[in-house]
């Protein structure tokens, strides 16, 4: 019954540009497309670019480059450009197309060879190899122009260079996605809570994301005409992949309530697929018809990759799917996450994380259990739930919040440690963690960003990600980690403010 929605990042294409100029003659741009493809597919091979690099013909006057932009523009499954400038391409020809280009573009200032051959050098081969300044021209007009690029230095040999350029595919990618997104709000959000208030508007405009609201009885609708067969054949499925408690097992005292837990998995992915969407919230205070708050099947459907949000909190199921994308093929996982409680031993403080359900199981490689419990909140059925230790290992919690002239990304580098004891009385998945670059300077400086209290918990992809992020999506990143000092992070904070103010315009 599980159908995961986390794409193969094979099949997104990273176009490689080569700028150059026909002043060179024919001899000279046969040599430059030659090199250029060898770069191409030195950088297709590398095993940390999970993306398909495809090489196209060398640029060399300001049409091409024009057409060359409306075409990658058009194409779904083409997610950014990168750009080398192999001899000296006059930067009057790239303008009209940079100002077009609506797709993430990295700068790759390289050349094709890695040492230099001294005693052969004469001029054919400077006119040949001249990125250095070729390149210095190019990163001119990006700057001039106010284009939001990555730049990477250094030779496709050099697994450092391979894999900035991975990570940079990986934030593409997680911007390509947020870019087609349709979230489904189940009800509203959580009644007098404002950090998951927000302006879906320009959360469209900035993101990408479609938000909109959707009856929760739309919902039971769904769940309600699921097939008994397939209820069934869910709840066996749930048999094999985890220790299922006694009590909910086939003819024990509770199994009508993890069947009525598949019925809602059964209806809310139907809903979500017959929708095309990506991500979805629900929320406790609005359930409609439901007769359990949705535990188990949120935290499946996370586990397939959909973005998830709890009490309405869309921004948090953007996040959400944006990192379960960026972390496609690698080991770890991504979840909805929040701040609960603290341990505050001096010396010792640690944050322990959970929800009242929705956490996922991407999050461990153990056998999750299967159980059921009281709620305490909602005022409906105990609802059953996946219950599992988050693995120990590094890890970043992001927050983004709306901060009435921009969004905020708020990100806090992490470290998910095993628990310091058994929690037999919690039953909920959840997470320990200390954070960068101590509890105290962590939880002041994420106070004074004002950043939520939601979060994506992130084991797959780091900092770096969410760096190239919100560099391409052009918001705001406060980042909380070891070099982190309140002093100088109030002052980022307020040197932002006027920035991101002035950078919008009148």
């Amino acid at each position: 019954m599980s159908r995961s929605i986390i794409p193969d990042l094979a099949s997104s294409e990273v176009w490689f540009l080569t700028g150059s100029q026909n002043l060179y003659g024919e001899e000279t741009l046969a040599q430059v497309a030659e090199q250029s493809q060898e770069i191409a597919r030195a950088l297709n091979a590398a095993s940390d670019i999970p993306v398909t690099v495809v090489w196209k013909p060398v640029l060399k006057d300001s049409d091409s480059i024009r057409r060359l932009a409306l075409e990658v523009n058009a194409q779904d499954n083409v997610i950014g450009v990168i750009a080398w400038m192999h001899t000296f391409s006059p930067a009057k020809m790239w303008i009209t197309g940079l100002d077009l280009l609506r797709k993430p573009l990295l700068h790759l200032h390289t050349q094709a060879n890695v040492a230099l051959p001294w005693s052969e050098i004469d001029f054919d081969f400077m006119n040949l190899n001249q990125a250095a300044h070729g390149d210095r021209e190019f990163g001119y007009i990006q700057t001039r122009l106010g284009v939001a690029r990555k730049t990477v230095v250094g030779h496709v040999s050099n697994p450092a260079v391979t894999a900035k350029v991975g990570t940079w595919s990986r934030a593409a990618a997680g911007w390509a996605a947020t870019r087609e997104l349709k979230l489904a709000r189940f009800g509203d959000n959580m009644r007098f809570v404002a950090v998951t208030e927000g302006d879906k508007t320009e959360a469209e405009l900035q993101f990408g994301v479609q938000v909109n609201t959707w009856g929760v009885n739309d919902l039971v609708e769904a769940v309600d005409a699921a097939a008994e067969s397939d209820v069934d054949a869910l709840v066996a499925e749930y048999e094999e992949l985890y220790d299922v408690a006694a009590e909910l097992r086939a003819g024990a005292e509770r199994h009508e309530s993890l069947r009525y837990g598949a019925r809602i998995e059964l209806g809310l992915r139907s809903f979500l697929e017959a929708g095309d969407f990506g991500a979805f919230t629900t929320s406790f205070e609005d359930l409609g018809g439901l007769r359990q708050l949705p535990g188990l099947a949120v935290q499946r459907l996370m586990a397939d990759g959909y973005g998830f949000g709890a009490e309405g909190d869309w921004k948090t199921a953007v996040l959400v799917r944006a990192a379960k994308v960026m972390g496609s093929g690698l080991a770890g996982g991504a979840s909805l996450m929040e701040d609960y409680t603290y341990d505050l031993t001096p010396g010792h403080e640690l944050i322990l994380g959970a929800h009242m359900l929705e956490v996922c199981p991407s999050l461990t490689t153990s056998r999750p259990r299967l159980e059921i419990h009281p709620l305490g909140i909602g005022g409906r059925e105990d609802p059953v739930r996946l219950v599992f230790d988050t693995d120990a290992g590094p890890g970043i919690v992001v927050a983004l919040s709306d901060m009435r002239d921009r969004f905020r990304l708020v990100a806090n580098v992490v470290e998910v440690v095993p628990l310091p004891e058994p929690l037999p009385k919690l039953p909920v998945a959840r997470a320990v963690w200390k954070p960068e670059p101590d509890f105290a300077t962590s939880a002041a400086a994420w106070l004074t960003a004002g950043a939520a209290h939601h979060t994506v918990m992130s084991t797959a992809v780091g900092l770096d990600v969410f760096e190239d992020f919100a560099e391409i999506a052009k918001s705001e990143l406060v980042v909380i980690d070891k070099g982190t000092n309140l002093r100088e992070f109030s002052r980022e904070l307020r040197w932002n403010q006027a920035y991101y103010r002035l950078a919008r315009g009148l």
